[in-house]
């Protein structure tokens, strides 16, 4: 089970030298937070990447990934968390996190670059973007790329390039993004666009919240109940 797994590899790192900030962290990220938080095993790791991508938390990210992988994450859902990231932290925070991953997976003895996950091609992919964007946030989306230079990019580069890439299903996708942008701490109005965007696909307030609850250890309390106040925005 993932948490025992978790719970080992923190162990190494915090036992010896912090015993009793061991006792406390272990109990409360392992055992209370698991115990009190239903979701699979899977939506828990690939949330706690993206959160851990968004904050910038790069050393937990090391510890965690390998246990991510050890409990259900495939290689391909790992790496379309982090390619997506790019549009949301931006390459200069994602870079080390290419790092990490890549010497990650070929220790492990996984063979890179992975499968091709594109469906776009450079001559479509301001069309499928568009397609995607409305699909997710509704008809009113319709030619916002003729708006400006950056809302061009949104559709093309943000929807084209990465939402409309496999390996992660939409929901998965607003999942990770709200997870991106509820960390950073100051974009609650991007935050709350995407709260309503995960509810209109399914991921319910209920999820969310737990998505949050699941990741408090990591993140801290006041961008966890920053994040659960714009979830309770939604209408």
């Amino acid at each position: 089970m993932f948490r025992e797994d978790a719970k080992n590899i923190h162990g190494k790192v915090l036992k010896e030298n912090d015993p009793e900030a061991w006792e406390r962290i272990s109990h409360f990220t392992f055992e209370e937070v698991q115990d009190d938080v239903d979701l699979p095993n899977k939506t828990k790791l690939i949330s706690n990447l993206a959160y851990l991508l968004g904050m910038q938390g790069l050393e937990e990210y090391r510890l965690m990934l390998p246990v991510a992988l050890d409990n259900g994450v495939s290689p391909v859902e790992v790496k379309e968390v982090v390619y997506q990231a790019v549009d949301y932290l931006g390459l200069g925070r994602v870079m080390p996190f290419f790092k990490v991953t890549n010497t990650i997976l070929l220790a492990r003895g996984e063979k890179l670059p992975l499968p091709k996950q594109a469906t776009t091609m450079m001559e479509d992919r301001l069309e499928k973007g568009e397609e995607t964007q409305m699909r997710l946030f509704g008809p009113q989306m319709k030619d916002f790329a003729k708006k400006g230079t950056i809302n061009k990019w949104l559709v093309d580069n943000c929807f084209g390039d990465y939402y409309t890439r496999k390996g992660l299903s939409d929901k998965e996708r607003e999942m990770i993004t709200f997870c991106y942008l509820a960390v950073q701490g100051v974009c609650e109005p991007q935050l709350l666009a995407h709260a309503k965007t995960n509810v209109g696909l399914g991921n319910d307030q209920q999820f969310l919240t737990k998505i949050v609850l699941a990741n408090v250890p990591f993140i801290g309390y006041p961008r966890s109940l920053n994040a659960i106040n714009v979830i309770n925005q939604v209408k």
